[in-house]
């Protein structure tokens, strides 16, 4: 099918379904269950930006800011960019190490329950196959069709599959290319390349004013209607039981496009019998409509509605790059559990090599995190919030990018889940410690009024004896020998 072909579709299957590009009737759809449950999901960013092995993903963007590292890294190893460009890249991208069953291995391993790759990232090029553009990883670079082995991977084992696409950022990130005698500027390579519009407010490092962009600037409308073609054409091959959307669709010149990509993935849903959602992030759809993403962030407080966060194995990057600093394992699984506290999921990123090896750093984080599930998964997986997320000195920063202020949480810092009969409170951290003291779980009221403790166990610990007493002041949790722990550690406490 070609652009206007998808673009029928989407007005036909809206036409004869049940929702319509309107905020009030999108808001009547709800949530998927599967992802209500799931908690923990691998995202994956991964294409032709890793080949240099040199910064992060943001490479193809710099590569073309004359005096930038980037810049200067191309030309010293690829050569002038008047006669090679990020083009020449693609074929250096054949990713001989990509093993999809490896990869779901080293996921399923892990624990996770969803996953999500990088269909098309900023730079243009899509890692599946394609009929709205030759620059994808079919009939270029791997000559394999990535995400459709990564998704008969996934559902093989029960993981549901989604996808990501990062095609809204595409309209300025090559832009640099146009302010010298650059490949950029070549009408030959516009298929690739894009619009790359260039104005003084998309100069930069970072955009300057990125939302003054609207639908009548130049090529603009043009690239909305190709987005929508191409996210369509994403869902209609692929049937991603989530579409994951990078932050630039929150500007206003893409509102009518989501709603009706919203509109017609819905219907389209409806009619294959799946459940299915929208992630976003900032304000891009209306509250209600979609799942709403803080990335690199968290809640201070739990959400009524599903909400996820998304972040990184690495401090530094979303891709592979020989200076990443690695996150601890620890840091990790205390957001996964104050995210799930709060009625949230974590969204996991793992960079692969651009030879499609995962490095032995990730691997075995990876493998440290799915050692911690294995033993307190039924404490994540499948459960919701309780009367509180939690307690403890340690206060959350609501928002992105809060996860890099160095927060450290101490052994009087609880998060509790719930499923029917059980209260999981997870001690965040522990210090040699035998006495757990839970506030949230002292009288209230009248003694007889509150909930039957009928006992509790350590995960993990099973010669560990828990003993219970109960105060007005607190849930006294007397251990039968200290624990030391950097993870949490979580007791589960069984009511009646």
């Amino acid at each position: 099918m070609n652009e206007r072909e998808y673009l029928t579709l989407v007005d036909e299957v809206i036409a004869r379904g049940k929702y319509k590009p309107d905020w009030r009737l999108l808001a009547e759809h709800r949530t998927p269950e599967w992802f209500r449950r799931a908690k923990f999901g691998m995202f994956v960013t991964w294409g032709v930006f890793t080949v240099p092995e040199y910064s992060y993903e943001w490479y193809p963007r710099h590569m073309y800011r004359e005096g930038s590292p980037e810049n200067e890294h191309f030309k010293r190893t690829y050569g002038d960019l008047k006669h090679v460009g990020y083009k020449d890249l693609v074929g250096l991208f054949t990713a001989p190490k990509f093993d999809a069953k490896q990869w779901l291995d080293l996921f399923e391993e892990a624990g996770v329950r969803y996953l999500v790759p990088v269909a098309e990232h900023h730079d243009g090029f899509q890692i599946y196959d394609s009929d709205l553009s030759e620059w994808n990883c079919v009939r270029k670079g791997p000559h394999r069709d990535i995400l459709g082995e990564l998704r008969a991977e996934a559902e093989r084992r029960g993981i549901v599959f989604c996808a990501s696409s990062h095609r809204a950022e595409h309209y300025w990130f090559l832009n640099e290319g146009r302010e010298f005698d650059s490949d950029v500027n070549d009408p030959a390579n516009d298929a690739l390349y894009g619009p790359a519009v260039l104005t003084e407010g998309l100069k930069g490092w970072f955009p300057k004013d990125l939302y003054s962009v609207g639908i009548d600037s130049p090529r603009m409308r043009e690239h909305c209607e190709n987005w929508l073609a191409r996210t369509c054409e994403l869902v209609e091959k692929y049937r991603p039981r989530m579409v994951y959307f990078d932050w630039w669709i929150n500007n206003h010149a893409f509102k009518p496009y989501l709603k009706k990509f919203a509109a017609y993935y819905y219907d389209r849903a409806e009619e294959w019998g799946i459940e299915v959602a929208i992630d976003y992030k900032h304000d891009a759809f209306a509250l209600g409509t979609a799942v709403f993403d803080l990335e690199r962030g968290q809640m201070a407080g739990i959400s009524p509605r599903s909400w996820q966060t998304d972040t990184s194995l690495t401090e530094n990057s979303w891709s592979y790059a020989p200076d990443n600093r690695w996150k601890r394992a620890s840091d990790i699984l205390c957001t996964l559990v104050d995210t799930v506290s709060k009625n949230g999921c974590l969204l996991l990123n793992v960079g692969p090599r651009a030879d499609g090896s995962i490095c032995e750093e990730e691997r075995a984080l990876l493998k440290e995190i799915g050692a911690w599930m294995r033993v307190n998964g039924e404490a994540v997986f499948d459960t919701t919030y309780w009367k509180t997320y939690g307690e403890g000195p340690t206060k959350i920063r609501e928002g992105q990018f809060s996860d890099a202020d160095g927060k450290v949480f101490t052994e009087k810092d609880i998060r509790f889940t719930y499923r029917g009969g059980t209260i999981y409170a997870f001690v965040m951290r522990m210090n040699a410690t035998d006495v757990i003291r839970v506030r949230s779980l002292g009288y209230h009221g009248v003694p007889d009024e509150n909930e039957v403790l009928l006992g509790a166990q350590v995960l993990g610990y099973p010669d560990v004896k828990v003993t219970l007493r109960r105060t007005r002041a607190c849930l006294e949790l007397r251990l039968s020998e200290k624990i030391v722990s950097e993870k949490p550690v979580c007791v589960k406490i069984s009511i009646d």
